[in-house]
Formats: C-alpha cells, sequence, structure tokens
C-alpha cells in the first residue's frame, strides 16, 4: 500500500507560489508531480530612480521572477540587444537618455518583446508616440505594484499563445495555470526547466532557436559563467524522452551547428 505525502516549497512572501511535489513512498515506482501557481517570467526592469527599481525588482523576484535592471539609456540599450524578455518595465525619463529611443531600438532590432511603459509623465502626446513605436501599454506614475503586475500579466498573456490558458498542439495539452502538461490525457510529470523549456519552444514553434538563446531565456544573466551548454542538451534529451513515451511525436529537432527546432 503506497502513501502519498506533499512537500510545498514556498518563497514566506508568498505561500501561494511554492513548488509542489507529489511523491508516494514504499514503491518502486518514485514519481514527482510539479505543480506552480505563477507562470516564471523574464523581466527588464529600466529605471534610473533607484529606490522605484529596487521596488518593483524585490516584488518581482519575490513572485520568483526572472528580473535584470537597467538604470540608463545606455545599459539599456545594450540588454535589449543582447538578451530577450518577456517584459520591458520602461522609464522615459532617463539620464543620458529617451525611453522612446529605447522603443525605437527594439523596433529597428524587430524584436517582439512585451513593453510597459512607467512614467511620470502625463502628456497624451508622449502616450501616443510610445504607443505607435510599439509599447503594448502605459502607467504614469505613482501607481500600486499590484496593478504594475496585472498589467505585466495581462501584457504576457496576449503576446503568447493569445491569452489562452490551455494551450492545445495536437496530442498534447499545457495548462497554464495548473501548470499540468499532458499527452493523450495522460499527464506527463515535468520539472520546472522541463516544463519552461517546453513552452519556450511552443511560443517559437517553427523557429530555430540557438542553445544559447534556450540558456538565456532559462538562466537569465547567469548563464554567462558557464563554460559549455551540456545542461542544454540534458534538459532537451528529458524532456524529448517524457514526451515521447507518453505517446507524442517527435516534434524537438537539433540542427548541427543551429541549435534546435520545434515542428511536425
Amino acid at each position: 500500500m503506497m502513501s502519498k505525502n506533499h512537500v510545498n516549497l514556498f518563497n514566506p512572501k508568498n505561500p501561494g507560489s511554492g513548488i509542489k511535489f507529489s511523491c508516494f513512498k514504499n514503491s518502486s515506482d518514485f514519481r514527482f508531480t510539479f505543480k506552480q501557481t505563477i507562470r516564471i517570467l523574464k523581466i527588464l526592469i529600466v529605471e534610473d530612480e533607484a529606490g522605484l527599481r529596487k521596488t518593483i525588482l524585490d516584488y518581482f523576484t519575490g513572485e520568483g521572477n526572472i528580473c535584470e535592471t537597467a538604470e540608463n539609456y545606455q545599459e539599456a540599450i545594450e540588454k535589449v540587444a543582447l538578451y530577450q524578455y518577456d517584459c520591458i518595465l520602461l522609464d522615459l525619463t532617463l539620464p543620458d537618455g529617451n525611453g522612446l529611443d529605447v522603443l525605437r531600438n527594439l523596433k529597428k532590432l524587430a524584436k517582439d518583446e512585451g513593453v510597459l511603459i512607467i512614467s511620470a509623465r502625463h502628456s497624451l502626446d508622449d502616450k501616443l508616440t510610445g504607443l505607435d513605436l510599439g509599447a503594448d501599454d502605459y502607467l504614469v506614475k505613482p501607481f500600486h505594484l499590484a496593478e504594475l503586475k496585472a498589467r505585466v500579466t495581462a501584457i504576457v498573456r496576449r503576446k503568447n499563445f493569445e491569452g489562452n490558458i490551455v494551450i492545445r498542439f495536437n496530442e498534447m495539452q499545457i495548462n497554464q495555470q495548473s501548470k499540468e502538461v499532458s499527452v493523450l490525457d495522460q499527464q506527463v510529470p515535468l520539472t520546472r526547466k522541463e516544463y519552461d523549456l517546453l513552452l519556450y519552444f511552443l511560443a517559437n514553434k517553427g523557429k530555430v532557436i540557438s542553445k544559447n538563446a534556450i540558456a538565456e531565456h532559462l538562466w537569465g544573466d547567469g548563464v554567462d559563467l558557464v563554460d559549455n551548454f551540456d545542461f542544454i542538451y540534458t534538459h532537451i534529451k528529458n524532456l524529448r524522452k517524457k514526451l515521447i513515451q507518453a505517446g507524442a511525436a517527435d516534434y524537438i529537432h537539433s540542427l548541427y551547428g543551429m541549435g534546435y527546432k520545434f515542428s511536425e
């Protein structure tokens, strides 16, 4: 007879953001079922005011997200050119430039990050210009962090899978609220990195994705300290194996010298 135990690892500041594992004792079949209530986002905070920058950083990292900061125009330009984000929180008044020029640079690079302008400027012209340049939303300072989070969540939902909570792809189904993945109605237990990797592949379906892009998306700037990307191969290998064993077709293709492609 198997007894079921639950272990909940959580952020003390936000107990609902924990990772819950269900495991079974006294069985050779030792399984983990991963559930999480909040999707991990990668956010760039472009804000020159140190106090506000830290407040936003602490708030979003406290939710378990990956956050990076830029305190001036030049730093923002460098980061948007090198990295990819789910959402960019962009102040317009920067000590060495204009946030609108960051938007122009994103447009020039043909990047599709979600952008939320956060500014003390109440000018309608600034708002209209920002939206015309590709910003998704505009929030005037001061604001409540809860509203900021709601705006970011809405932007990311629109950018990813048209806001659908349940994503269906052939025989696969992913519930973004419960973080559960199933193939042919059979639940597939994935680790957090495997789940994030699957979502990343689906969001970039049909595109060639480099190992560097995958590593940077999953680990952020810390990946710069890594000597090689062997860990990427391991995660992809495990994800592919689990999906195929559950009855899914082999959608993950390795392209020598280029990276990976998720396609039929």
